[in-house]
């Protein structure tokens, strides 16, 4: 995995993307286009790792103007194939450097891809250029995985993520906790073959972001346990975080 780059995971898996979890996520899914719906007002919206568009083009089909960055252009043509998808404006790009024109109310980061930003650096300079992309009354929302190191077994994980009748997908991790990173290895094993998709993450603790958003003069508005407003605690894997000027 030494050449991995910002697109190196959308360029593989673009391919079967949908195929792995367009159906296993429609009711979240509708969900979080709901909430997202709820911020954007009027719109304009922007989301960060636009990708195939599983929320981006529910949320354009609400009437909202929806922009998108993605740096992987084969997952971008996924998005392009479908209905609507051609209306949709993406800039092809690293999402950290927000690199659009204009203000958006709301400005929104799905399924841990912010974690796709490998660097604390980087996760700042993100949040740094989100700030300077919101309307006055704009919001910043983030839905991520809580980290659980304990996950991992002596720095390694091996999981069987789905199994049906003719495929397997398994994963298989490193965790290191001192960059706070996971290397993993999607391996997808059908009758006619084997294919690996690898990617890279680098977790951010929910105090640890809502630091980055102080930095740049941000503030946590909200955090809930999931998409339909359950609420935040100790037990919660996930979060969505909704960030607003002070």
């Amino acid at each position: 995995m030494e050449e991995y780059g910002p697109a190196t995971y959308g360029e593989r898996i673009a391919e079967i993307y949908d195929e792995l979890y367009g159906s296993r996520f429609e009711a979240e899914t509708a969900a979080a286009v709901e909430f997202l719906a709820g911020l954007a007002g009027p719109g304009p919206a922007l989301e960060l790792g636009i990708g195939t568009g599983r929320v981006a083009l529910p949320l354009a089909a609400r009437g909202i103007p929806v922009h998108g960055i993605d740096a992987s252009p084969a997952m971008v043509a996924r998005l392009r194939a479908k209905p609507g998808g051609d209306r949709i404006p993406v800039t092809i790009g690293d999402f950290a450097e927000v690199g659009v024109d204009g203000q958006f109310r709301l400005i929104y980061v799905v399924f841990n891809t912010f974690f796709a930003l490998l660097t604390q650096a980087d996760q700042v300079r993100c949040f740094q250029n989100v700030a300077r992309r919101l309307t006055d009354d704009g919001c910043f929302v983030i839905e991520a995985f809580v980290p659980d190191p304990a996950r991992f077994d002596r720095g390694q994980r091996v999981h069987a993520d789905d199994v049906k009748l003719g495929r397997v997908v398994l994963e298989a991790a490193t965790h290191d906790p001192v960059n706070q990173q996971v290397h993993s290895v999607h391996v997808v094993i059908t009758e006619s073959g084997l294919r690996l998709y690898p990617v890279k993450l680098r977790y951010a603790w929910p105090a640890e972001l809502d630091l980055m958003a102080r930095l740049v003069g941000l503030r946590l508005k909200e955090r809930w346990g999931s998409w339909g407003r359950e609420p935040f605690t100790a037990r919660s894997a996930f979060h969505i975080s909704v960030y607003s000027r002070r």
